[in-house]
């Protein structure tokens, strides 16, 4: 067994176009010795086409509290692992946090490499003030959603925050009801064929996405209180 430690590398991977992908993260993932997948059949169509053979197994937040512990065995006996989620940044708003907090706390060097996260792109698109934002992840479905929100009024900066498509709708009117005449900007399908933002008063947004059919992962950005 091997006296060295091994590293976590935590590998962002593209939220849609594939050429997105960096000479780095195709090189890391081939070197590990075994990947962390939120979803080996989604992250099996990119490791094919970058003909990444390296081990994968599955990793997500319904099985990330069971298997930390092997996990982090495994890096303390001198395996190295690469942590990917299906798109994105592993830690935003996806598994991550929980096995960095373990693998710092056994003295195990964490590498994370730069990359895609959804709400970036969205953000300075939004044409809203980004020199100071706060980011919100996803807003709880039922409790503590409103709470959220009224949390808002006073905010001075931008706020982002991620919803499904079929809570888009209930999110555009909760926060015009709570926080009045605001601007706001709604990406979705970033990097995708069909990518789309569009920028207005809730009014405007409410009726432009409540004429149509509503797919894709969106990121909404609010204008600050002013």
């Amino acid at each position: 067994m091997s006296t060295e430690l091994g590293k976590l590398y935590l590998v962002p991977t593209p939220i849609g176009n594939l050429a997105d992908m960096t000479y780095r993260a195709v090189h890391v993932l081939k070197d590990v010795d075994l990947i962390l997948a939120e979803d080996t059949r989604t992250s099996g169509f990119l490791l094919k086409h970058y003909e990444i053979g390296t081990p994968a197994q599955s990793f997500h937040a319904h099985n990330e509290h069971k298997k930390v512990g092997e996990i982090i065995e495994r890096l303390k006996s001198g395996t190295n692992i690469a942590q990917i989620s299906d798109a994105g940044t592993p830690g935003i708003s996806d598994p991550g946090f929980l096995l960095v907090r373990e693998a710092l706390a056994n003295e195990i060097e964490v590498e994370s490499l730069p990359g895609p996260t959804a709400f970036v792109p969205a953000l300075i698109k939004s044409g809203f003030p980004c020199e100071r934002f706060v980011y919100e992840g996803f807003l709880p479905h039922k409790k503590g959603r409103q709470t959220r929100i009224e949390a808002w009024k006073e905010e001075k900066r931008t706020i982002v925050f991620y919803e499904s498509p079929h809570r888009l709708i209930k999110a555009l009117e909760q926060c015009k009801e709570i926080l009045g005449d605001r601007n706001v900007s709604v990406s979705r399908e970033l990097t995708k064929k069909f990518e789309e933002t569009v920028t207005g008063s809730f009014d405007e947004l409410l009726t432009h996405f409540g004429n149509k059919s509503i797919k894709g992962e969106f990121v909404i950005v609010l204008e600050g209180n002013k």
